[in-house]
């Protein structure tokens, strides 16, 4: 869901990125003919890959963030087919095993949507997913220091 990372400050544990929702896709078959909205549960996952970009980043890719909690989400208005979403998050609470962010989304100036999210922190199970997470973190132009850990 996340096209571009476009600003990250580790020191202030916040993160900035774009999503562009497609023009195009067989989620918007269902969801409504006629009349095409992005899902609340694909904001929520915006939101969520976000706050994971985060704390890669600030973990250094030693350790992988997966869902585990989704709490106070809050969907304000609609998303439409080739709108540009504008997604912050902000870490609050990393250790223990768990990261917590707060996350929003923003469109065209307005506020659509916000969450807090959990995540359990655990070691990369295998050296693929590691390999295949720095790839994508790449492509969405992650900066070069956060991927050497």
């Amino acid at each position: 869901m996340v096209d571009r990372i476009v600003a990250l400050d580790p020191g202030a544990r916040t993160v900035r990125a774009e999503c562009l929702v497609p023009t195009e896709s067989p989620v918007f078959e269902g969801h409504f003919p006629g009349h095409p909205l992005l899902p609340g549960v694909l904001m929520i996952e915006t939101m969520a890959q976000t706050g994971g970009w985060l704390v890669l980043a600030v973990l250094r890719f030693q350790r992988m963030p997966f869902l585990a909690q989704v709490k106070e989400a809050k969907l304000r208005s609609f998303v439409v087919p080739g709108q540009a979403m504008e997604v912050e998050a902000r870490l609050l609470h990393d250790g223990s095993g768990y990261a917590v962010v707060a996350a929003g989304i923003g469109t065209e100036g307005r506020k659509v949507a916000d969450a807090e999210i959990t995540y359990r922190v655990v070691p990369f199970p295998n050296d693929t997913l590691r390999a295949e997470m720095l790839a994508t973190a790449r492509r969405v132009a992650m900066p070069e220091a956060f991927l050497n850990g």
